[in-house]
């Protein structure tokens, strides 16, 4: 399946795990995946992501003629190193987040993913990122 959405990864604990980031176009994907390249995530997929399930996990990667590949708005597709695949740990909506937001997730190809709320252009977001990361992460090993 192909979403409509950038796909940013970064290495925990040897494995290389992702934040797929959606929303509207024009609405700030390809800037905060720009962004986040400089707080120590990868790319993986600008634009399109193909998703797929295997053993119960969500993954994304590339497309073939997309992958390496990052639009800069102003500046043009520009080539970046990209991670080849990554599971997909955390869903991203852009937008206007609720201060304090109760826990969600969302179900994607029958896979529930935390979904965050996160407003693109905040200086903060790519920190925000790494931190939904780390919290989630923490409370799925609290449940195994």
């Amino acid at each position: 399946m192909i979403r409509h959405a950038g796909l940013i990864a970064r290495r925990v604990e040897g494995l290389w795990r992702g934040v797929l980031i959606e929303g509207p176009s024009g609405a700030g994907k390809s800037d905060l995946a720009l962004r986040a390249l400089n707080h120590g995530f990868r790319l993986v997929a600008d634009d399109r992501v193909q998703v797929w399930v295997d053993a119960g996990r969500l993954y994304g990667r590339a497309p073939d003629v997309l992958r390496g590949l990052l639009e800069v708005r102003g500046v043009g597709v520009a080539p970046v190193a990209a991670v080849a695949f990554c599971e997909i740990t955390v869903l991203v909506r852009l937008g206007t987040p609720e201060r304090m937001p109760d826990p969600a997730t969302k179900a994607v190809l029958g896979v529930d993913v935390p979904l965050l709320s996160v407003d693109p252009f905040e200086a903060s977001a790519p920190a925000k990122l790494s931190r939904a990361m780390e919290s989630f992460d923490a409370a799925h090993k609290r449940r195994i």
